[in-house]
């Protein structure tokens, strides 16, 4: 189970020691500013086709060898050909520095695309009980196609956790204000929407979010939730949530409550949402 963002954060020591234990993953970023020269890449496209090499080797290099596992383009570049940017990530492939590449939040016909030129391992979109959106045609054109699925957020950026009842529980600079989702009128509709799953948990003696990826875990084996958190005690009580089973009982009664379209308010801004499911 993925559960690292950003390893350049993380550290040499860190990964060096990992990294013979478990696959490591990650994304082509978009970037929005200059970067630093000592990586000779200026502003560029989302997709950065012909400085994607750079990036890779300035990056990855240093901190756990010459090979990634799974590298995955962070968002499609609207201004250039799916097919080029596949293209280039493919050569990485070819010269040995990555072993395969992934898509993220990119739509079924750019996925199909995508995949004619070179073969793509995995999608990443957003996908937990509140935000189910995959299940139209997402999930199903990766399945038709064979490419494994990463659930992004299965936590609901928190919650599902059912810590947060309110605005007032975000903290000033919390990305998360900025959500449609957690604004004030939103999220007191959302709230409503977690007494089953609370319910769930406490007659399973876990807790809320346990049961949030227990549900994500139990939709397909071809499924792999990208649970993040900054506290070793979460991502414990994570890893956790694979030895719970939910029975049938159980899955219609949160399939019930978090029906696709149940929840209040976009899962980011509007001109972020542009960006889905090019």
């Amino acid at each position: 189970m993925p559960l690292f963002y950003g390893w350049y954060i993380v550290g040499v020591g860190a990964l060096t020691q990992i990294a013979s234990v478990f696959s490591l993953s990650s994304t082509l970023s978009v970037f929005l500013k200059p970067v630093t020269e000592d990586l000779g890449v200026s502003r560029g496209a989302f997709s950065l086709v012909r400085t994607v090499e750079v990036l890779i080797s300035a990056g990855i290099a240093p901190l756990i060898g010459p090979v990634i596992d799974l590298y995955y383009l962070h968002r499609v570049d609207p201004n250039v050909p799916i097919e080029e940017t596949v293209g280039a990530m493919a050569r990485l492939v070819e010269q040995g520095k990555v072993r395969y590449i992934g898509l993220s939040e990119a739509g079924a016909r750019t996925l199909r695309r995508a995949h004619a030129v070179y073969p793509i391992t995995a999608l990443e979109t957003e996908y937990s009980l509140w935000t189910r959106d995959a299940e139209k045609e997402w999930l199903p054109t990766c399945r038709e196609l064979g490419i494994a699925y990463g659930a992004y957020a299965p936590l609901g950026r928190g919650f599902l956790s059912g810590n947060i009842r309110s605005a007032d529980s975000l903290t000033p600079g919390d990305r998360r204000q900025g959500h449609p989702r957690f604004e004030s009128e939103n999220l007191a509709r959302n709230v409503q929407l977690l007494k089953p799953l609370e319910e769930t948990a406490a007659a399973k003696g876990c807790t809320p979010a346990q049961i949030a990826l227990a549900w994500v875990l139990a939709q397909g084996e071809d499924i792999v939730p990208i649970p993040g958190t900054k506290h070793l005690h979460h991502l414990e009580k994570n890893i956790r949530a694979v030895d719970i089973e939910l029975e049938g009982a159980d899955l219609a009664k949160l399939n019930e409550t978090f029906v696709p379209g149940s929840t209040a308010g976009t899962r980011y801004p509007a001109r972020q949402m542009g960006n889905m499911g090019r």
